[in-house]
């Protein structure tokens, strides 16, 4: 991001604002593909990672839900962040999601592809096997931060119009 571009984007403050919920976000999406995966082989029968193929049946069967995990709960962090931003534009918000996806794609390729742990996938099972998953993931990423900013602009619309009713 260049100079102008932060400028248009808000203070530092708002930045830092942004990766906070970020952050939270993350965290809180990765819990519940774990969750999820741990209730499908706990509850399900399905078959974890020691019983099967790559990260086993448990995980595989989440892969659909992903994208719905990232939409839901990055709106809600993205209204969380975005209703505290001075003067929003879809423009903040498109800069938000373009950050969000961004920083995403950096921290997936390296604590999910290239540091090694009992979780970790190659370059062929994170980048091609999980299409189109993962694609949708980082658009949902993108466009959650839009949807937040049309939700609040919806909610002060309809402030607007109470407030324009009251003083007639």
């Amino acid at each position: 991001m260049n100079k102008r571009a932060l400028r248009e984007f808000g203070s530092g403050k708002d930045i830092g604002m942004s990766l906070l919920w970020y952050w939270i976000g993350y965290v809180a999406v990765t819990w519940v593909g774990i969750g999820h995966t741990v209730f499908n082989i706990l509850v399900l029968g399905m078959k974890s990672m020691a019983e099967g193929p790559g990260l086993g049946q448990g995980y595989e069967m989440t892969k659909p839900w992903h994208p719905l995990y990232n939409i839901i709960l990055f709106t809600v962090f993205g209204l969380l962040y975005l209703r505290k931003v001075n003067n929003l534009t879809l423009k903040k918000a498109m800069a938000t999601g373009a950050l969000w996806a961004g920083i995403s794609i950096v921290i997936d390729l390296v604590g999910w592809v290239l540091v090694p742990h009992p979780w970790s996938l190659t370059f062929r099972q994170f980048y091609i096997e999980y299409q189109p998953w993962i694609t949708l993931v980082y658009l949902a990423m993108f466009a959650a931060p839009m949807i937040s900013c049309f939700f609040i602009s919806l909610k002060n619309r309809g402030q607007a119009g109470k407030f324009a009713a009251a003083d007639a």
